[in-house]
């Protein structure tokens, strides 16, 4: 891992009206870990994740992506500088079919200027196989063949997720957020989510923030967990360190 971090947060505030969903927190990501951030509900940990892709505006701090300023930028560049996310709530479109849904991840990198679609250049046609081509590489990765032309309102709920998962995957991420990634699957999905996770890193090379709840995934996959609590930084270390930190037993049990 770089010394030099991917994502800088630095006493990063949010407010609405006089509730503080984040307080002064300050974190690093560096390239090629995955970080995993555990807490309480209400702990400020979606909010963090929403901040950072420009989904909420801050209060106060900075986020810098590779040195660049996030929070001065318009919403609509960040997906263009590398970065990618799912959601807590799955937010596909339901009478699409899959390869559709995956095909929306490559819209960072254009369709062409407008005369080029009018005419159907060959540089546009060039563009649009490659595109092609690099969701079926997504779809092979996560083995979604079987439900490729399938719409996504007839899919089981952990399908559903995978191919969010793979959206994402889709725009060619270098940092990628994982919004409770786990939550509503089973044993079995949860052990294939880990693969996934792990070869995301080793294969792909993205670098993976991911909140989750589920210490089992975290134990297995994490390199480094930031336990937040009140809108802040509680403990940070490995799965091991922070699920013995008395602290962090403390703000799970709420004494």
């Amino acid at each position: 891992m770089s010394a030099v971090p991917l994502l800088q947060v630095s006493d990063l505030a949010l407010e609405f009206g006089g509730v503080q969903a984040i307080a002064e927190l300050s974190l690093q990501v560096h390239a090629g870990e995955v970080l995993a951030v555990i807490g309480p509900n209400g702990a400020g940990k979606t909010s963090l994740l929403n901040v950072v892709t420009r989904v909420f505006d801050a209060t106060r701090g900075q986020v810098r992506f590779r040195g660049q300023d996030l929070l001065a930028l318009p919403r609509h560049r960040v997906p263009g500088l590398g970065l990618a996310r799912t959601f807590q709530n799955i937010e596909l479109f339901e009478a699409a079919t899959v390869l559709d849904n995956l095909m929306l991840g490559r819209h960072r990198f254009g369709g062409g200027a407008w005369w080029q679609q009018l005419l159907r250049t060959p540089a546009l046609t060039r563009a649009e196989e490659a595109a092609r081509e690099r969701v079926e590489r997504v779809i092979d990765f996560l083995e979604l063949s079987p439900w490729r032309h399938a719409a996504i309102a007839g899919l089981p709920y952990g399908v559903r997720k995978v191919v969010e998962l793979g959206r994402a995957l889709c725009s060619e991420p270098e940092l990628l957020f994982l919004d409770e990634p786990a939550s509503g699957l089973n044993p079995e999905e949860t052990r294939d989510l880990a693969f996934w996770i792990d070869d995301i890193r080793s294969e792909l090379g993205i670098t993976v923030v991911m909140i989750e709840h589920d210490m089992s995934l975290v134990s297995a996959v994490a390199d480094r967990v930031i336990c937040m609590a009140q809108g802040r930084v509680l403990a940070q270390g490995t799965a091991a360190q922070v699920q013995a930190d008395p602290l962090v037993i403390a703000a799970y049990l709420g004494t």
